[in-house]
């Protein structure tokens, strides 16, 4: 079971959560297509549920601050300095959508919006890394950006983050990996539907040992697909809606 406890490198994709108009339906929505259990952090944090798998901190799940805002999973990249990196953001053509502020005994974080429209956080440990699981059903497996603009958001990640790119064989042109290293921490690309959908938005990938499976509890519970799921070399995958329209992928195992 991949854990983890040391905190995440600055600029790794390092947590995930959801502001849900409906907290105990969202909870029992993804209770059910990802097996999670849930802590609930109080009234002090604002009821903010952490979704754990086999008592490791997977996602969160917590009340939507604004209910004129569409419902959406926000994914948090590290950061050794939170204040640095909302200052680079601001410089490079982002948007903070939050001054960044202390979350007392966790961390340091700040919500912003990068060139192309797509919201993110910033998180820098301080008691809480973020994902303690990863790579495991339940856990997150992957990120990717899905932008109106992905140029302009490759420079921008790459003025505050450091990232450089790789095309990904079978991958749209538009669509390449980002790194800090040899080994990929996620994607940008183009919107997946420029039609329709979402705006330019993060994607969270989670791991389930059945995509089928988790496909049907989602529909089950009030979740749309988007389109049929596909056998890929990195394992079958789908990519849904929750019940609030907030977009999530299922990625299964690699074919052996």
């Amino acid at each position: 079971m991949p854990t983890r406890s040391d905190p995440w490198p600055a600029g790794t994709p390092c947590w995930v959560d959801l502001g849900a108009p409906d907290v105990a339906a969202s909870t029992a929505f993804y209770g059910a297509v990802l097996g999670w259990s849930f802590v609930d952090s109080g009234e002090e944090f604002g009821h903010y549920n952490i979704c754990q798998v086999n008592g490791h901190a997977a996602a969160a799940i917590g009340p939507k601050q604004d209910q004129n805002q569409p419902t959406a999973w926000t994914v948090y990249l590290a950061s050794d300095d939170t204040d640095a990196t909302a200052a680079a953001i601001t410089t490079n053509g982002g948007t903070l959508l939050s001054a960044p502020f202390d979350v007392p005994g966790n961390g340091r974080m700040t919500v912003a919006m990068d060139p192309a429209g797509a919201a993110f956080g910033v998180w820098q440990a301080d008691g809480t890394i973020g994902a303690e699981i990863y790579n495991e059903p339940g856990g997150l497996s992957w990120t990717d950006a899905r932008l109106t603009d992905p140029d302009a958001a490759r420079s921008f990640y790459t003025a505050v983050f450091g990232y450089n790119y790789q095309p990904m064989p079978g991958a749209p042109g538009d669509y390449m990996t980002f790194h800090l290293g040899d080994a990929p921490l996620g994607g940008l690309g183009g919107m997946m539907d420029p039609s329709a959908g979402p705006p330019s938005h993060w994607v969270p990938y989670f791991s389930v040992a059945d995509t089928d499976a988790a496909v049907a509890a989602a529909i089950d519970g009030g979740g749309t697909l988007q389109g049929p799921a596909m056998d890929t070399p990195f394992g079958r995958m789908a990519f849904l809606n929750d019940p609030d329209g907030a977009v999530f992928a299922l990625a299964g195992p690699p074919p052996s």
